[in-house]
């Protein structure tokens, strides 16, 4: 078309029309979300309700004028604070790296001259040029149209590309974001910024509240709990003491004493440092988590909501099945990558077999616009596919690949091309062979181009095309369209120089083509499956398309249903929550239908992961409990949106996710059994003393000593443990589960108070051998340590003993048991640390007294876990019941 070649014919806008319309509907770029600060990101994190009430404890202790408890617990609240600040500053830097969605430049005609301006600057009524690799900048409605094809998955989620040409209604429409795969067209711009669909759809955003993790919420509850006990605590030391005739101020600042020093100080630093390991090693693993407490979420989903294209299949057109006249041929290898091969029967394809498919291979490389290029590069200078060009013709042209045929070795040089378009839905191109031979090659619609066929090339040669070879050829087109393959149809004649009539055709063959599943994705469903998760697939492609990917990937069984976006809108929200059980797949969505999918599983109690990279996943990834974004071809819109980000755009990698987030969460559990437990302890043994009357086991200085030998260390190596073996064949935990469920409280205060009264008998025991204060409360405190660097290996498991277990898998928890030791042997046995913390060397005899009590703790502990395991009953997570797996699966 020559207005393709003279944009100057439009006068298109003044200098100063464009200035004054840039004035009035600002820059064409997405608002972005509000950016917090640096002093903002760190203020934010003192909002922790266990943070305010260690910020009360140290105003307490400074009213007490214990000024080193009150610095000790400031150090670890601001190291708690830096930990949080230092991993969302990091992550949010790294978000900015990750590149802007918008064109960088477009092509403009102002002043009635074309002008490549920043795509900031394009306004409303510019009118602009848009070609092959471009992105388009704006919305906008399409002039003159030369072959102009758009890839529009990142809005619709449909792989395939969109025509475009001048008119009305869709296809007169190019949407800002989206990529020319094809062609080149001329538009006129509508919307810009936020008044595109894009903006559209990003605006949806702001209508969704965020709201707390489980885990927060697990957390807040524990700090209700520790902040109520404190209360009790301070009440009845402080009533007791009064009723016994104790000053009453001095009673008043004992109960504040026990209650200072019941608070695990260390507990939020420690979460907080365990998470952040945690996301140290998921950064390894190509997993960037923006917020630290969403690492956590993913170990409780019990639903993971999947986009199909790009995020479960591969987003690139492959060929997997070709038909000739004669032979029916299976094509491997998925992607762009050249490797891979062509069979017939199990046999591998030779050279000349078959004219037929040598013929396809031929019009597949020479009726065509895309480009493949072979490029070394990485580390090991691996080769790799470089592509140009719309996703179907780029697959056209590795199939040839695959049987060594190239456009550069094919021989044919296209003399003329009529463009492929959604009305004639063919491409045809007159092509010249290096012998002067002249041949009209037509790509398309099958049973349109066996409309214009009279012949079909078969091996003796061309026969002609029967009624019943005709309609033969068409029931192989139905079967590849019922597999959800798209069909293709190829064929030829001989042609003299400028004859284009596309008629007396011989036909070739034909070519089924899919986006396939990703390798990984398939086990990646079935560790789902097997973790008691629910796989659902929700995609803006064709229910039958999306069905077949769904069946091969697992994700659709035997008594599913496909739901499309039609029906959905027919459902009321009971009844699509009482289907949801039954449903695996979503096609035909539209972001609105996902968001309110999303919003049903949520109504059902259920933890919701959405995975997505488009535009149009957007809003459903913010709305879900966890949202998880594509980094490599995820928009900045859903990045923006997400908690966690698959760096790699691997399935696998979600998995691996869910995994840490159930270890770490277990793992969590573990360390708040260790601290309460030895916390009540301390708390017991202090209280139980000054019920009986007796001197005071345990000095302020020397409590100090025990929560920095015990509390540190050892508890952040328990965040460190390796997962349980059978962590991901266990049922996803109910969101509203308690962090002190299955028995853990009664665990802790039951262990809290073998702790206390072990301490209490060897300060008694040594009290009345020695007859020395000092000697009593050096065998109290050394008692209280070693029982509790016990303690920690017995919370390494719920389920077994400390005589059951495995101690050496976390040699990181050996070493800060080992620590903590030699910082207690010093404390007893180095003159200057001995005199700072009121202790006195003991004899063999009294550490033997002290060690037989310490061990005879785990003892009994060992001997109620197997009353208690006996007489519990296996537990069934809430959900486990809720989406059953299959049989086989189960069998597995």
């Amino acid at each position: 078309m020559k207005g393709m070649e003279r944009m100057e014919k439009y006068q298109g806008l003044s200098s100063k029309q464009a200035q004054k319309l840039l004035v009035q509907y600002g820059e064409n770029r997405l608002k972005a979300h509000k950016k917090t600060g640096a002093l903002g990101i760190f203020a934010g994190q003192f909002r922790d309700a266990l943070i305010l009430i260690l910020l009360a404890a140290t105003a307490l202790s400074l009213l007490m004028g214990d000024v080193a408890e009150a610095a000790t617990i400031v150090a670890i609240v601001f190291l708690n604070a830096l930990l949080g600040f230092l991993q969302e500053y990091r992550t949010e830097k790294t978000l900015e790296k990750l590149g802007e969605l918008s064109a960088p430049a477009a092509l403009v005609v102002r002043d009635g001259a074309v002008q490549r301006i920043d795509a900031r600057e394009v306004v409303p009524g510019d009118i602009l040029q848009v070609k092959a690799g471009d992105r388009v900048p704006a919305d906008a409605e399409v002039l003159e149209s030369a072959g102009l094809q758009c890839d529009e998955s990142m809005l619709s989620g449909e792989s395939a590309g969109v025509e475009k040409q001048a008119g009305e209604g869709n296809a007169s429409k190019v949407y800002m974001g989206t990529l020319v795969t094809r062609g080149k067209g001329i538009c006129r711009v509508t919307g810009t910024g936020q008044d595109t669909e894009m903006g559209g759809i990003a605006g949806m955003l702001g209508e969704i509240e965020s709201q707390q993790t489980p885990l927060q919420k697990r957390l807040a509850q524990l700090s209700k709990f520790i902040g109520i006990g404190c209360l009790l605590v301070c009440a009845v030391v402080a009533a007791t003491g009064i009723l016994r005739g104790e000053p009453v101020m001095d009673m008043l600042l004992t109960g504040i004493s026990l209650s200072v020093a019941a608070v695990p100080e260390g507990l939020p630093a420690i979460v907080t440092i365990a998470l952040a390991l945690s996301v140290g090693r998921m950064v390894k693993r190509n997993a960037l988590v923006r917020r630290l407490y969403a690492v956590e979420t993913l170990g409780c989903a019990t639903v993971i909501c999947s986009d199909k294209t790009g995020t479960l299949t591969e987003n690139k057109m492959t060929v997997t099945r070709v038909r000739t006249y004669a032979n029916h041929y299976e094509v491997s290898g998925t992607g762009y990558q050249c490797e891979g091969e062509i069979t017939c029967g199990g046999q591998r394809v030779k050279t000349g077999s078959d004219r037929a498919l040598e013929r396809l291979f031929e019009i597949a490389v020479t009726c065509n616009n895309a480009a493949l290029s072979r490029k070394r590069g990485g580390r090991f200078g691996k080769e790799s596919m470089e592509v140009f060009g719309e996703p179907t013709e780029t697959a056209l042209l590795v199939l040839a690949a695959k049987a060594g045929v190239t456009r550069e070795n094919s021989g044919y040089t296209v003399e003329k091309e009529i463009p492929f378009d959604s009305t004639r839905k063919m491409m045809t191109v007159l092509a010249r062979a290096e012998n002067g031979d002249r041949f009209l090659m037509i790509k398309g619609a099958p049973d349109l181009l066996l409309q214009r066929c009279t012949g079909v090339l078969t091996p003796g040669g061309v026969q002609p095309l029967t009624p019943r070879l005709r309609s033969g050829l068409l029931e192989y087109n139905n079967q590849f369209a019922a597999d959800a393959l798209r069909v293709l149809g190829f064929c030829y004649r001989p042609a003299a120089a400028g004859d284009l009539y596309e008629g007396d055709m011989v036909f070739a063959g034909l070519a089924g083509l899919i986006d396939p599943p990703r390798k990984e994705a398939y086990d990646a469903v079935l560790n789902c499956r097997r973790a008691r998760i629910k796989p659902v697939m929700i995609t803006g492609d064709h229910a039958v398309t999306a069905r077949a990917i769904a069946k091969e990937l697992s994700i659709f069984q035997e008594g599913d249903r496909v739901v499309t976006g039609r029906e959905l809108d027919d459902m009321t929200g009971e009844q699509l929550e009482r289907l949801l059980p039954k449903i695996s797949v979503f096609a035909r969505v539209t972001p609105a239908h996902k968001l309110r999918i999303v919003r049903a599983f949520k109504a059902r109690g259920e933890v919701v992961a959405m995975t997505g990279d488009g535009v149009n996943d957007a809003p459903a990834v913010k709305e879900a409990d966890i949202g998880v974004s594509m980094g490599v071809t995820g928009t900045d819109v859903t990045k923006e949106a997400a908690s966690v980000i698959l760096m790699d755009d691997n399935f696998a990698t979600l998995v691996y996710a869910v995994e840490e987030g159930r270890v770490i969460y277990q793992n969590i559990r573990k360390f708040i059994r260790y601290l309460l437990s030895c916390n009540i302890g301390e708390v017991f043994t202090m209280f139980f003393s000054m019920l009986a009357g007796m001197p005071v086991p345990l000095i302020p200085i020397q409590i100090l000593l025990v929560n920095l030998v015990t509390d540190g260390l050892p508890a952040v190596a328990l965040g460190l443990e390796p997962a349980e073996k059978d962590v991901m064949n266990r049922p996803p935990r109910g969101s509203g589960e308690s962090v002190f469920s299955h028995g853990l409280a009664g665990t802790i205060l039951t262990r809290g108070l073998l702790i206390g009264l072990t301490t209490i008998a060897v300060f008694v025991s040594l009290l009345h051998s020695s007859g020395s204060l000092e000697t009593a409360r050096t065998g109290a405190l050394l008692t209280l340590v070693c029982t509790q660097l016990i303690h920690v290996f017995e919370c390494k498991s719920e389920t077994r003993g400390l005589f059951s277990i495995n101690p050496l898998d976390n040699l990181a928890l050996v070493g800060a048991v080992i620590v903590s030791a030699a910082a207690m042997y010093f404390a007893l046995y180095n003159p200057f640390l001995a005199k700072a913390f009121f202790t006195v060397p003991l004899t063999g005899r009294q550490l033997l007294t002290v060690f037989s009590y310490s061990l005879a703790v785990p003892a009994v502990s060992g001997i109620l876990l197997a009353f208690k395991r006996t007489a519990r009953r296996p537990h069934a997570g809430k959900s486990a019941n809720r989406f059953p797996r299959k049989a086989e699966e189960l069998s597995e």
